[in-house]
């Protein structure tokens, strides 16, 4: 058995061998080489990346403006840290992919009715809710042809509906190419918004404000309940962006008064954002810093205010600022309950409004809350069910607070706005005079 698997072997390697003779010796001599083909077209030499690259990336261009950018708020603040992964609401302005979600969507500023309530429809998604602002949150085409002109186009230079007013009302900076549309999509006021508890969350009616100063807003004896539409709180109020409506001359609630116009001074037509927050470094602002205090290269260029230059000791600059703080000072004093201003003050460098005012107030509401105003004056009218039993008790022991009219709730709205944009007047004089000194008088008309 053995010796026939073996002789069975030796045949099938004998066979393999006798073929491979075989189709080795049936194959012909190589012909002679074919004619050489026709040569073909040269391609194009690629860019050295190198070179290209540092077109931008070098000392005077990114470097700069990176090295600038270190300084301004919108690299070193903590907002975008402090809002990721939180309201979709806040974060359009709050994080980077939040803000390129609603400008590429073109996200509308309107308020829409759902189910007996209302919902601010200027929202991002959860999917969109992060990132700290870089580069391309504003220059959304870098890196597209890999030249100077990726700085450009800006994510926004379009027209911008004011959330505040649900979109009613709209800011269109159109000088410098309206680059200041980009700063004002975020820089602008919040809506202030009655309660989806003991009301429909719709915006309050700022018009309304204006045409019956003298009814009832909040009713202090009514308290927590309705016909109360808004209940006042330590953060009842328009946000932090009050430059946007300022600037641009709109969004104020504008009483009737002895200022007879709500003109704007020139800045709203003429200036632009970057002309002065952008202007040629001087120390530690300007550029891409985005900070214009102590920095007048950009008022002092021809056709501005060259002919007389400003400078922080110059009696223009110095007399508007000192006008527009006594006009803060005498409205803040009106706003009063049991003879008492109910505004919250704070001299610390927490308080980014201090000393813009002589007792330094924020724009809050001196309220108890044990969260975000444990040392308030006065009583709140809406204590949380989560708080503690002492907590409630020190509440209940504090100065009950006081009704509202329409006039002091739109007079507030007008002391947040012109005390927030922190300017004192110089971004738009006219403006900020005529919301505050027709404030006063709106107050002053009807008994307060």
């Amino acid at each position: 058995m053995i010796r026939s698997r073996c002789l069975r072997l030796i045949t099938g390697i004998a066979a393999s061998l006798l073929l491979m003779w075989v189709v080795t010796s049936c194959e012909g001599p190589m012909g002679p080489d074919g004619k050489a083909g026709t040569n073909g077209t040269n391609g194009t030499n690629g860019i050295d990346a190198n070179a290209n690259c540092t077109k931008c990336h070098n000392p005077t261009v990114v470097t700069a403006k990176v090295t600038q950018y270190e300084l301004s708020k919108h690299f070193f603040g903590t907002t975008a840290e402090e809002e990721a992964g939180g309201s979709t609401g806040c974060t359009p302005c709050h994080e980077s992919e939040g803000f390129k979600y609603v400008c590429k969507n073109n996200v509308p500023a309107t308020f829409t009715l759902v189910s007996g309530k209302y919902a601010n429809d200027y929202i991002a998604t959860a999917a969109t809710g992060y990132g700290s602002f870089t580069c391309n949150t504003c220059h959304s085409s870098l890196h597209t042809t890999y030249d100077s002109t990726d700085f450009y186009p800006l994510t926004n230079v379009a027209a911008i509906p004011m959330t505040m007013w649900a979109g009613t009302k709209t800011i269109n900076l159109t000088q410098d190419g309206s680059k200041s549309n980009l700063c004002i999509k975020c820089h602008q006021p919040r809506p202030l918004t009655t309660s989806t508890t003991l009301s429909d969350g719709n915006v309050v009616d700022y018009a309304g404000l204006v045409a019956s100063p003298t009814a009832v807003f909040y009713d202090s004896a009514v308290g927590n309940a309705a016909p109360n539409k808004l209940i006042p709180s330590y953060r009842m109020h328009v946000h932090y962006g009050g430059v946007g409506a300022i600037y641009a001359g709109k969004g104020g609630v504008e009483f009737t008064g002895s200022v007879a116009s709500y003109a704007s001074s020139p800045h709203a037509t003429v200036a632009s954002c970057a002309d002065c927050h952008m202007a040629d470094m001087n120390n530690a602002a300007g550029g891409h810093s985005f900070v214009a205090k102590g920095n007048f290269k950009g008022c002092n260029v021809s056709g501005c205010h060259s002919a007389a230059p400003l400078d922080a000791n110059a009696t223009k600059f110095k007399t508007t600022r000192s006008d527009v703080k006594t006009l803060l000072d005498n409205l803040a004093a009106k706003f009063k309950s049991g003879g008492q201003v109910f505004l919250h003050s704070d001299a610390t460098t927490t308080n980014l409004w201090a000393g813009l005012t002589t007792n330094n107030y924020d724009g809050y509401i001196d309220i108890y809350d044990p969260a975000t105003n444990a040392t308030g004056k006065f009583r709140n009218p809406a204590p949380a069910g989560t708080w503690t039993t002492a907590q409630k008790a020190t509440n209940t022991a504090l100065p009950k607070f006081t009704s509202l009219k329409n006039v002091q709730v739109g007079a507030l709205i007008n002391f947040q706005l012109c005390l927030r944009e922190f300017s004192l007047g110089i971004h738009n004089t006219a403006y900020s005079k005529a919301l505050l000194q027709n404030s006063l008088d709106a107050l002053n008309a009807a008994g307060l």
